[in-house]
C-alpha cells in the first residue's frame, strides 16, 4: 500500500467518526432552536403545547400558536423531574446539559477498532517480507529477479575453464549482442533460448553469467522457484513483469535457475495444488512466442533434469539450442584448477597433471573445493605453500571422509582390515590395464569406511571392454578373497565391494548384450538422469524363464571372477602376508612404497 493511500483513509475514517459523533447535534441546530427546560415547563402548564415527542435526552414538540417570535416548534433538554420540581419553587430559569460521550465512545469501541487493524497491516507486512513479496500485496506479481547491468557481474569467460564446447556455443550468442548486424548480415538469427544442461556443480550458472559480463548488456537472474507462490496467479504475473523489464532495458539476457522447479511436465503432477506452476509454465511459453529475437532478449535456462522438462518447452522456436555442460576430462581439470590455482600460494615442485589425474569425476565446483580444502590442510600444518601431499589428503578427505583415529579397532580387526586392502592392491597391481594404486590405508574415515585403496587413472577412459569390466571386478573381490586366503571365512567389509560388483555384472548381462547365452539383446534401458538416479523405474519386458537365465548368468560372472582373483591371490600368498603386516606396523602406504610392491609383483 501507498503512503498516499494510507493518509487517504485515516482522513476518511476520522470524517466519519465526525459525522456519526456530531450528527444529532448538526440536526437540531440546523431546523430547531433550544429551549430552556423552565420555559418548555410554563409554556406545558399555560396549555400552549400541541404536541410532544420524547427521547433518552431531549423532549421535542410543537406549540397550539405561534410564539411571539414566530417559533411553531421546540426542543429541550430533559432534566429529572424531582429537580425540575425544585427549581421551579425558586422560580429560577435553568435547562439541562447534554454529556458528551465522545471521549467514552472513542475510548470504549472507536480505539479497540483502530488497535485491530493496526496490528493486522502490522501482521500482514510481516507476512508479506518473510513470503518474500517484499513491498507487500500490492507488488505481489513484481519480478523478483536480480539485475547486473553491464559488467557487474564479474565474470567473464576468462573465468571460466574446461568446458571449452559450450563456451563457443554461448560465444556465438555474445557476437549477436554485441554486433547483431554482422552476425544476421546472411539472414541468420539469434537463438532465443539457450537451456544449459549438465550435472550439478559444472559451471552452468557462471557460464550464463559470464555471457552477460561479456556482451555488457543487463542480466536478470532468477530461480525458477522463486516464480511460484502461495497465491494464485503470482507465478504468471512474475513472469509477465520479468519480460516487460526486460524488454526495456533490451538488449539483455534473462537467466532462469533451475527451470525444472517451474518448466515440469504439465499433467506430471497428479490431480490437485498444482495448477499454478501449470499457469506459470504457460506464460512463460506465451512470452517466448511472444518477443522477437531481434529485439536483443535471451533467454538462458539452467537444468540438471532435463528429462523431467515440458516437451513444448524445448521444442524449436523456444529453447532453439541445449547445451551440454559436462563433467571436465583430465585436460579440463587442469584447465579449471589453474583458474583456482591462482588464488593459493602454491609450492614450485607442484605439478597439476598429478592433481588433476587424482580427481576424476569431479565437477568444476568440486575442483574448487579441493583446493580451498588443500590450502586448510596446508595452513593446519604450518606450511608456507601447499604441496602435492596436501592435495592428497584433501581428495581422501572429500572422496573417503574425515579420519576417525579415535575409533579404536581390536587386534584382529585391523588384521583383517589390513588383509582385506592389500587384496585390492594386489590384484590391481596383478591385472594388466588397472589404474596404478596411489595410496592404502588402515585408518578408518567416514560413516563406515575402515580402510581404503586409492587408484590414480592415467586416462579418462570412455569405453571399456568385457576384460577390462572383469579386471575391475577382480579389484573390488580381491579384498574378499584375501579375507578367504588368510582367515578361511569372509568379513562384512566388502558389503560395498559386493554391490557394485553385481552391478557390473547385471551390466555386463542386461544393459550392454556380452554374455553369449543371452545374446546382443538389451534387458534393461539405461535412462539415468545428471543426479545420478534413474529417472524412473525400469520397465520389466522379459519373461520368467528369461529373468532366470539373466540371474544365473550374473551369479556365473560373479563366480568366475571370484574364483580368479582367489588363484591370483594365492600365488603371491607370502607378498600378501609380507605386505599386509607392514600395513599393520605403518597404517599407511604412499606412492614410492607401493612401487616397490608392484616390482615384486612383476619381477
Amino acid at each position: 500500500m501507498e503512503k498516499k493511500t494510507q493518509f487517504s483513509l485515516w482522513y476518511f475514517i476520522f470524517a466519519m467518526f465526525a459525522v456519526f459523533t456530531l450528527h444529532d447535534l448538526w440536526v437540531q441546530t440546523r431546523t430547531v432552536e433550544p429551549l430552556p427546560y423552565s420555559e418548555f415547563q410554563r409554556y406545558l402548564e399555560a396549555g400552549k403545547v400541541a404536541e410532544i415527542a420524547v427521547t433518552d435526552n431531549t423532549i421535542q414538540g410543537s406549540f397550539k400558536e405561534p410564539l411571539p417570535d414566530g417559533r411553531t416548534k421546540f426542543v429541550t433538554t430533559r432534566v429529572d423531574p424531582a429537580l425540575a420540581k425544585d427549581f421551579s419553587q425558586y422560580d429560577v430559569k435553568f435547562t439541562g446539559v447534554i454529556e458528551s460521550t465522545f471521549l467514552r465512545d472513542l475510548l470504549g469501541w472507536v480505539l479497540p477498532a483502530v488497535i485491530f487493524v493496526g496490528i493486522w497491516i502490522f501482521a500482514m507486512r510481516k507476512f508479506a517480507e518473510k513470503s518474500g513479496l517484499g513491498g507487500g500485496f500490492m507488488s505481489i506479481g513484481k519480478s523478483k529477479a536480480k539485475v547486473y547491468v553491464e559488467a557487474q557481474t564479474g565474470v567473464t569467460f576468462a573465468d571460466v575453464a574446461g568446458v571449452d564446447e559450450a563456451k563457443a556455443e554461448l560465444q556465438e550468442v555474445v557476437g549477436f549482442l554485441k554486433d547483431p548486424a554482422s552476425h544476421s548480415r546472411l539472414g541468420g538469427r539469434s537463438p532465443k533460448g539457450i537451456l544449459l544442461i549438465g550435472p550439478p556443480g559444472t559451471g552452468k550458472t557462471l557460464l550464463a553469467k559470464a555471457v552477460a559480463g561479456e556482451a555488457g548488456v543487463p542480466f536478470f537472474s532468477i530461480s525458477g522457484s522463486e516464480f511460484v507462490e502461495m497465491f494464485v496467479g503470482v507465478g504468471a504475473a512474475r513472469v509477465r513483469d520479468l519480460f516487460e523489464q526486460a524488454r526495456q532495458k533490451a538488449p539483455a539476457i534473462i537467466f532462469i535457475d533451475e527451470l525444472d522447479a517451474m518448466g515440469r511436465a504439465r499433467g506430471a503432477f497428479g490431480m490437485g495444488g498444482h495448477d499454478e506452476k501449470e499457469q506459470t509454465l504457460n506464460q512463460l511459453l506465451v512470452e517466448l512466442d511472444g518477443f522477437d529475437s531481434s529485439s536483443g532478449l535471451v533467454l538462458l535456462g539452467a537444468t540438471n533434469r532435463p528429462e523431467v522438462l515440458d516437451p513444448a518447452l524445448l521444442r524449436a522456436g523456444r529453447f532453439d539450442r541445449q547445451v551440454l555442460v559436462d563433467r571436465p576430462d583430465k585436460k579440463g581439470r587442469i584447465q579449471i584448477l589453474e583458474v583456482h590455482l591462482k588464488k593459493i600460494h602454491l609450492a614450485p615442485g607442484v605439478e597439476i597433471e598429478k592433481v588433476a589425474a587424482l580427481t576424476p569425476g569431479f565437477s568444476g565446483a568440486d575442483l574448487a573445493n579441493l583446493v580451498n580444502e588443500a590450502a586448510l590442510v596446508a595452513t593446519r600444518r604450518n606450511a608456507a605453500a601447499v604441496e602435492l601431499t596436501d592435495f592428497t589428503v584433501a581428495v581422501e578427505r572429500i572422496v573417503a571422509g574425515l579420519e576417525k583415529k579415535n575409533r579404536v579397532l581390536n587386534p584382529h580387526e585391523r588384521e583383517v582390515v589390513a588383509h582385506h586392502e592389500m587384496g585390492h592392491a594386489l590384484v590391481a597391481m596383478s591385472l594388466p590395464g588397472s589404474d596404478p594404486v596411489h595410496k592404502i590405508s588402515i585408518i578408518p574415515r567416514g560413516v563406515g569406511a575402515l580402510g581404503y585403496t586409492i587408484q590414480r587413472p592415467t586416462e579418462d577412459r570412455f569405453l571399456m571392454t568385457r576384460d577390462e569390466l572383469e579386471n575391475k571386478m577382480a579389484v573390488l573381490l580381491g579384498g574378499r578373497a584375501a579375507e578367504q586366503i588368510i582367515f578361511g571365512k569372509v568379513s562384512t567389509g566388502a558389503a560395498d565391494d559386493l554391490q557394485k560388483v553385481t552391478g557390473i555384472a547385471r551390466s555386463i548381462v542386461m544393459r550392454f548384450g556380452m554374455d553369449d547365452t543371452l545374446g546382443n539383446v538389451v534387458y534393461e534401458e539405461d535412462r539415468p538422469n545428471f543426479l545420478g538416479q534413474a529417472a524412473g523405474s525400469p520397465e520389466r519386458n522379459y519373461s520368467e524363464q528369461t529373468a532366470r537365465e539373466i540371474d544365473c548368468a550374473v551369479r556365473k560372472i560373479v563366480s568366475d571372477a571370484f574364483g580368479r582373483t582367489v588363484s591370483l591371490l594365492e600365488a603371491r600368498r607370502a607378498i600378501l602376508e609380507e605386505t599386509a603386516a607392514d600395513l599393520l606396523a605403518r597404517e599407511t602406504l604412499d606412492e614410492p612404497d607401493l612401487k616397490d610392491i608392484a616390482a615384486r609383483v612383476h619381477p
